[in-house]
């Protein structure tokens, strides 16, 4: 009874951590900067499609294709929030559900064109595709890496947010972003390196997490009652 017990419970802990890493981005640009990003999940899914093409049609490594997600993610990120987000900064939450839901439609509607509506899976390395021993307990080694990767971009986001300067201003520009900018911080920078970090978190979790849940047009819209319930 311990054995199937145990088994079960590292399963699931594999799967929420896929949902915390995506999902603390969404922390950041919902909780932090008060921005209703509803298409968070389309950011995850884009970072996840980098990792299928880098691995399986350009042949780069496992650990390359993972920052190359997390660098593409985060620009494309900043450039929405340049071009778009800044703008709706303040606005009622009914304009920022209504751009971001728009937002989410088009992702779906670009993914399906360029990758078709068959979900997606990475290449998988060879030294995450066997066994590892937990407790006695044979698991999925990649599950296990799943683990441990969440555990980390926790304790680094513990440390940037709560432990460095960057993590300073961007508490205080969100709790008052007038008194912020009148002590010389740059809040315009700020605020699209902080959503440009938020979705590029979201595009490292699609990647890591792409072998728990597959890649499809509308991963952003399935999981995406899941993704809130974790912030909230």
């Amino acid at each position: 009874m311990i054995t199937p017990a145990l088994t079960i419970l590292l399963h699931g802990l594999a799967f929420a951590m896929v949902l915390y890493i995506v999902s603390v981005g969404l922390g950041i640009t919902m909780g932090l900067m008060n921005f209703a990003n509803l298409a968070h999940g389309a950011f995850a899914a884009a970072g996840g499609y980098v990792v299928v093409m880098a691995t399986r049609s350009l042949g780069l490594p496992f650990w390359v294709a993972l920052p190359a997600a997390f660098v593409t993610v985060a620009l494309a990120g900043a450039v929405v929030e340049r071009l778009v987000v800044r703008t709706l900064y303040g606005a009622d939450e009914l304009r920022q559900v209504l751009f971001s839901i728009a937002l989410l439609f088009m992702a779906i509607a670009g993914f399906t064109l360029a990758f078709g509506p068959l979900q997606q899976q990475p290449e998988i390395p060879a030294s995450l595709s066997g066994q590892v021993t937990l407790g006695g307990i044979d698991f999925p080694a990649y599950r296990a890496f799943v683990i441990g990767a969440g555990v980390a971009i926790l304790g680094a986001l513990w440390l940037l947010i709560g432990r460095t300067r960057m993590g300073m201003r961007i508490r205080a520009a969100v709790d008052n972003r007038n008194m912020a900018e009148a002590v010389g911080v740059d809040t315009r920078l700020l605020f699209t390196l902080t959503f440009a970090l938020g979705t590029g978190i979201a595009g490292l979790g699609g990647g890591i997490g792409a072998d728990v849940l597959s890649i499809t047009p509308t991963y952003g819209q399935e999981y995406l009652v899941l993704f809130l319930i974790v912030v909230a």
